[in-house]
């Protein structure tokens, strides 16, 4: 195997592996649902395919041939990320999840947001009450 083309399998690899940690990051870093299934829909779909290209190159630099698992990974993950993925969205959306208040602990629910605007401890407390 030539350098060169070493060197691009190990560039598929990198880029593979940098679009997999990417996806894991959005999907703990981001806020809202629809951000969440974003991330890693894409980038990990992205990652996955270019560390499936880079096997499939290189079993066909060594000249064996590719195995059908790989190949069968790679149509598996590429028809059914976007359709999952699409399937969510919408039952996120029938279930209005958007119009949802904060969950808490996050920093939208440190002051209770009502109408736009934020409500001190007096309001909270008599909402208690009564």
């Amino acid at each position: 195997m030539s350098w060169l083309f070493a060197i691009v399998l190990v560039l598929l690899l990198a880029a593979g592996c940098f679009f997999i940690v990417l996806g894991s990051l959005g999907l703990v870093k981001l806020s809202d649902f629809f951000k969440r299934l974003h991330a890693p829909t894409k980038a990990s779909t992205l990652g996955v395919g270019c560390v499936l290209l880079a096997s499939l190159g290189y079993h066909a630099l060594n000249g064996t041939d590719p195995q059908p698992r790989e190949l069968l990974i790679t149509a598996f993950l590429f028809i059914t990320a976007p359709i999952s993925a699409h399937l969510m969205a919408k039952a996120a959306l029938s279930l209005h999840m958007a119009d949802r208040p904060p969950q808490p602990g996050t920093s939208e629910s440190a002051g209770d947001a009502v109408g736009g605007e934020k409500v001190g401890e007096d309001t909270r407390a008599r909402r208690e009450r009564g």
